[in-house]
C-alpha cells in the first residue's frame, strides 16, 4: 500500500467570497481549526470585519482585496496570502455571481459578467495558487458550485450555465491532478440562507420561487444556515491523505414532522 505523508497542523488557507455567508462562516470555522486565513472579496472592509473576529477568538486572519475579474487583483491577492500566511495549503473557491433571469431575458454582456467571476474568475485564482501547491505534493482546493449543476431550475440562466461549467472544469482538473498529491473536491451545496439574491426585486423572487416549486424545487421550506456548509468544507479538507472526496453534495434537512399523535390525533 502506498504511504501518504500527512498533512501538517497548521495549514494556511484562502478563501474567496469571504464577506459574507458562507465564505465568511468557513474562514471562521477553518480559524477555529488553527489554520490561518486570508479572506478575500471585493468588499474587503466586511472581509476585515470577519478577520478582527477571528483575531479576537484567537486565530489568525488576514483581509486582502480580490477582484476575480482581474488578472493583476488575483496575482497580488495569492502574494500576499503567502507572504503573510506562508505556503497556501488549502484553497477554497466560493466566490460566485448570481443573478435572476430566463435564457430570453439575459442579455450577452449579463451572462457574461457571471462567467467572468464564476468560471474565469475560479481559473484565475487556480492558475495562481495550484503550482507551487502541486509542487510540494499536498494540498486540498474546494469548489463550492451549486445543486443547480445537477438539477438545473428555470430563470436562472447564467447562474446555473456557469456552475454547470464550473462543474466540468474541476472534472478535468481533478484527471490532470491525480498523482500530484493535490485533492480537488467539489462541493455542491442545496439552498443556503446566504445574502446571495437579497437585491432580487421581490415580486420576481416570487415568482422564479412559483416556478421552482412547478418543477418540483421546494419540497419543503427550510434552508441550511452557512455554518453547516462551512463544516462540510472543514470536513473534506480534513481527511487523511489517501482519501479524496470528489463530490460532495449536501442538502437543508426538512423540517421534522411529529407523530400523528403530537398533531391532535387520538
Amino acid at each position: 500500500m502506498p504511504k501518504f505523508p500527512p498533512n501538517p497542523d497548521r495549514r494556511p488557507a484562502v478563501v474567496t467570497g469571504a464577506s459574507s455567508g458562507i465564505g465568511r462562516s468557513t474562514a471562521a470555522a477553518l480559524a477555529a481549526l488553527g489554520h490561518p486565513v486570508a479572506l478575500g472579496a471585493r468588499r474587503v472592509a466586511d472581509c476585515e470585519d470577519a478577520a478582527v473576529a477571528i483575531r479576537e477568538a484567537g486565530g489568525e486572519a488576514v483581509a486582502i482585496h480580490l477582484d476575480l475579474t482581474d488578472d493583476d487583483s488575483v496575482e497580488q491577492f495569492a502574494a500576499s496570502a503567502v507572504d503573510t500566511l506562508g505556503e497556501v495549503e488549502i484553497v477554497v473557491s466560493n466566490a460566485a455571481m448570481n443573478m435572476a433571469g430566463a435564457v430570453l431575458d439575459t442579455d450577452a454582456s449579463s451572462l457574461d459578467d457571471v462567467l467572468a467571476v464564476n468560471v474565469t474568475g475560479t481559473h484565475r485564482l487556480v492558475r495562481a495558487l495550484l503550482p507551487d501547491m502541486i509542487s510540494r505534493r499536498r494540498g486540498d482546493v474546494v469548489f463550492v458550485t451549486s445543486d443547480v449543476a445537477e438539477r438545473p431550475r428555470p430563470a436562472m440562466a447564467a447562474y446555473v450555465t456557469s456552475k454547470w461549467g464550473l462543474e466540468g472544469y474541476v472534472h478535468s482538473l481533478q484527471m490532470e491532478l491525480e498523482g500530484t498529491g493535490v485533492r480537488a473536491t467539489i462541493l455542491r451545496p442545496g439552498p443556503t440562507m446566504t445574502g446571495m439574491g437579497l437585491d432580487w426585486d421581490p415580486v420576481v423572487t416570487g415568482e422564479i420561487i412559483e416556478q421552482w416549486a412547478a418543477w418540483g424545487f421546494a419540497r419543503h421550506s427550510n434552508f441550511m444556515r452557512p455554518d453547516g456548509v462551512a463544516q462540510a468544507v472543514c470536513a473534506v479538507v480534513a481527511l487523511p491523505r489517501g482519501v479524496h472526496a470528489t463530490v460532495m453534495e449536501i442538502q437543508p434537512e426538512a423540517p421534522i414532522v411529529p407523530p400523528d399523535n403530537e398533531q391532535g390525533g387520538q
